[in-house]
């Protein structure tokens, strides 16, 4: 029988269609479309994120395709996409993105195995989803321009006359959204927008926390309001853009001392609900948090007692302010912050 045109348009259009999908997900041999395939909607630094699926086809024979974005376009995609969702799984760098997802009523419970893995002070209260790794608040100062007796005792502090034109941050960003959420929560509301309100006449503002980094190294700037990873990684492979530049931890409990939890959820309209939890549980084990131990993410690892990275300040050592990441509130602080003329 002899094919139309169309036909063979219709048939080559479907193969080139299968071959982009595959090439968003990890290599894995034939075998793994025996034991089905899941997709994760990404939000954690991709490089991470692929390690982690790579050890996880090598170990289960699952194939895991992914679609990369940030916390806020993930988020809003899936909520807009409700149950009709083709996501399995849904991975963050911070918090609030998480808590948008689960007031949406959009995440499958978490097996219990899972849970079990993550200790208390790293997952939400509720158990709709769970910490699959960590990053702590950091104020990165130039050694050449600021001696330690010189550092703001509080992240509050910089909104004191002093600091006028001295610090900067990133405010666009998720992981500064997810810092303001931690202030809100711990402060309230009115301090939180006067301490808004002096980010946006005093400081200097950046696109991303490597730009507002390389500003301190620079002197442009005295200081900035960073996750601490962003040093670390610098530091392990040229040191250029933090040669000059000291990291400080606020702790005591300080909103300056907040530690961001990345987490990761199985959506409700998952097809493949056993390999979807199969792939969080990996990601919290052993395995999967000693990608975070051995890896260059320089992220905390928080599951199933794996120890950090031996270069960071361990997770107990940075008295960070207790905050269940249920209550992080990503669309208040987003109307804060439009009303201060951030966003």
């Amino acid at each position: 029988m002899t094919l139309r045109p169309r036909v063979l348009a219709g048939l080559a259009m479907i193969a080139t269609a299968a071959l982009g999908l595959a090439g968003c997900g990890s290599s894995t041999s034939g075998a793994a479309s025996d034991k089905g395939t899941i997709t994760v909607y990404n939000a954690q630094h991709e490089s991470l994120t692929k390690e982690w699926i790579d050890a996880f086809t090598a170990e289960t024979g699952i194939k895991v395709n992914y679609r990369q974005g940030d916390d806020t376009e993930m988020s809003n995609q899936i909520v807009q996409e409700g149950a009709n969702s083709p996501a399995d799984v849904f991975l963050t760098e911070n918090s609030p993105a998480m808590t948008q997802i689960e007031n949406a009523g959009l995440f499958a419970d978490i097996d219990p195995a899972t849970v079990t893995q993550v200790p208390a002070e790293y997952r939400p209260s509720t158990n709709k989803w769970i910490g699959i790794a960590a990053r702590s608040t950091v104020f990165v100062y130039n050694k050449d321009k600021l001696s330690q007796d010189k550092l703001p005792k509080s992240l509050m502090d910089l909104q004191n006359p002093e600091w006028n034109g001295r610090w900067s941050a990133s405010p666009s960003g998720a992981d500064f959204q997810a810092i303001v959420s931690a202030m809100l929560e711990l402060k309230g509301e009115a301090a939180t927008k006067t301490w808004l309100t002096a980010l946006k006449n005093n400081a200097k503002t950046y696109k991303g926390n490597s730009t507002a980094m390389k500003a301190v190294n620079s002197g442009e700037v005295d200081g900035a309001v960073i996750y601490h990873y962003y040093w670390f990684g610098d530091q392990a492979k040229t040191g250029e853009n933090s040669k000059n530049v000291g990291v400080e931890y606020f702790k005591n409990q300080d909103p300056g001392a907040f530690v961001s939890i990345s987490g990761g959820g199985v959506l409700k309209s998952s097809k493949n609900q056993a390999a979807a939890q199969q792939f969080l549980k990996f990601v919290t084990g052993k395995k999967g948090q000693e990608v975070l131990q051995k890896g260059t993410s320089f992220e905390y690892a928080v599951g199933s007692q794996v120890p950090s990275n031996e270069k960071l300040v361990p997770l107990s050592e940075l008295n960070a302010p207790k905050i269940d990441p249920a209550k992080l509130n990503s669309q208040k602080v987003n109307q804060i912050m439009t009303a201060t003329g951030l966003l």
